[in-house]
């Protein structure tokens, strides 16, 4: 791509994301305030980051299924979430646990 296409690029990617903002300021409030909208709004970022982990956990190459170290780190993550650790602890599990299954092979 030539170096006036990036700069096309990177503007047009700055006027979409300012009317995307614009377009969510524009939303009447009592359509944010139904109990629907609330709760879908609580529990959307919950579901994005679940399946951001699931993708970065076990998507492979040509979606293919891996299942690998990062698996072990995962579990260990949720064996700490379960004990109520705290999320530093819970960080540093899935870490060790992660660098430890790859030290190993």
């Amino acid at each position: 791509m030539s170096p006036e296409g990036v700069w096309i690029a990177i503007g047009a990617t700055a006027a979409g994301c300012y009317l995307v903002k614009l377009l969510g300021l524009s939303v009447p409030a009592g359509a944010l305030e139904r109990p629907l909208v609330r709760r879908l709004a609580a529990l959307l970022p919950v579901a994005l980051l679940a399946a951001l982990t699931a993708q970065q956990t076990f998507g492979g190459e040509g979606g293919a299924l891996v299942v690998d170290a990062r698996a072990g780190g995962l579990a260990a993550a949720a064996v700490a979430l379960v004990l109520r650790a705290p999320f530093l602890v819970v960080v540093a599990a899935a870490v060790l646990v992660t660098a430890g299954l790859r030290a190993l092979g």
